[in-house]
């Protein structure tokens, strides 16, 4: 019985030893062809590490795409900008100027009106009334007058033969003048009530177009009233108060004695020219709380563009700069030491120049001091560059009328590729 459990252990353990023999033999198959391709998968996987490294020295090496813009000599208007507002060339606020009934309403609220065209109707009866009764007083007093002169006539001839006094004859010529006046006191009656019997229909007093209605029909209005019927604003011409600098000031009266002095309205946003116009007056005080000086612009406005109220920029050009070199605005940079212009030099390379910029305005800027008519700077993509780098310049995005200069692809100078 021993002798068969030890037989069933060493067999045991023989298969226990030849199924590990197996199992190491099959994985020594297995992993040789792994061993043998890891040399070449290291060597794989290093390849877009390097391959990623030439490309981004590559990239460090290649020209930067910039905008470029000519330095060029041009005249330069000089501007004033500020903020105005809109107001109308006349506004009338239109009352009765009798008491009584509205009857009839001529017009239509926001209506464009003429100068003299009928708006309201009042009752005129009791008016009307006035007036015959005014006409009708006048006749009776020249009948009476008229009697009284041939009395005169008459007292005149007995004067004559004695057979009037001189008392008489006074008297009745007195009592002719005294109706003569008192005729000319119904004609002033007359011409009241006439007056009067008008101002029942009320006219527009100027062309321009009819606001909100304040009073409808079968209202009484009366001479006293605070609140008026229709208010009328005249939009042709229109004006914008604005105001500008002190400082401003002496250039301001410099451009008036030259001669009218232009003045554009632009829309919200900076750019759109609204209408064109000219200065019209300059306040005759500054204001000391805020340091500005008043002025109003008169504008035709043929096309409505303006409406009171609105909120206006204002470009008025006080002189203009001829022939001093010009860059686009967005050329010059503001850096620890000042304002300076990347230069594109003939190797394609950009320098940091220093400049001095006196004027800027509508996109452009006026140097000084710095750059020449004929060189080339860079007008977008300075965010990219150091002094040293190399540029490629790019045709410029077009721009909206009034805008900055943009730069000309033809003057555009292409560096040379390493």
């Amino acid at each position: 019985m021993s002798t068969l459990r030890t037989t069933w252990t060493v067999t045991l353990i023989a298969a226990a030893v030849t199924l590990c023999a197996l199992t190491w033999w099959q994985g020594s198959r297995l992993l040789a062809p792994v061993g043998r391709l890891a040399p070449d998968l290291a060597t794989r996987l290093g390849a877009p590490a390097l391959a990623e490294s030439a490309r981004s020295t590559q990239e460090q090496a290649a020209p930067t795409p910039v905008t470029t813009a000519e330095v060029r000599r041009a005249d330069f208007p000089v501007f004033l900008d500020g903020l105005g507002t809109v107001q109308p060339f006349d506004t009338v606020t239109v009352r009765s100027r009798v008491d009584g009934q509205i009857t009839k309403v001529f017009f239509r609220q926001g209506q464009m009106v003429h100068q003299g065209d009928p708006l309201v109707e009042i009752d005129k009866r009791p008016y009307q009334a006035a007036l015959d009764q005014a006409v009708a007083k006048k006749a009776q007093d020249e009948a009476t007058r008229k009697d009284a002169e041939l009395d005169l006539q008459r007292y005149a001839e007995l004067a004559k033969k004695d057979f009037s006094s001189k008392q008489q004859l006074d008297a009745q010529q007195a009592l002719v003048d005294q109706l003569g006046a008192q005729i000319q006191g119904d004609r002033a009656a007359i011409d009241n009530a006439t007056t009067e019997v008008d101002y029942t229909t009320i006219r527009s007093p100027l062309d321009g177009r009819t606001g909100f209605r304040l009073v409808d029909p079968g209202n009484i209005v009366h001479a006293s009233d605070e609140v008026g019927i229709v208010t009328i604003v005249k939009l042709q011409p229109i004006s914008v108060v604005f105001t500008a600098p002190e400082e401003s000031l002496p250039a301001i009266s410099q451009a008036l004695a030259a001669g009218r002095v232009p003045v554009d309205a632009l829309g919200p946003n900076g750019r759109t020219v609204l209408s064109r116009g000219h200065l019209a007056l300059v306040d005759n005080s500054v204001d000391a709380a805020s340091g500005t000086i008043g002025m109003k612009a008169t504008f035709r406005n043929a096309d409505n563009a303006l409406w009171p109220g609105q909120s206006v920029s204002t470009r008025m050009q006080v002189r203009e700069l001829e022939q001093v070199t010009v860059v686009p605005e967005d050329a010059v940079q503001h850096g620890p030491d000042g304002l300076y212009a990347y230069v594109v030099g003939q190797d394609g390379r950009v320098l940091a120049r220093p400049i001095e910029v006196s004027e800027t305005g509508d996109g452009q800027s006026v140097v000084t001091t710095g750059l020449s008519p004929g060189e080339t700077v860079v007008a977008e993509g300075q965010y990219r560059l150091q002094p040293g780098s190399m540029v490629r310049a790019v045709a410029a995005a077009p721009a909206a009328s009034g805008g900055p200069i943009e730069a000309d692809a033809s003057q555009a100078v292409e560096a040379p590729r390493p």
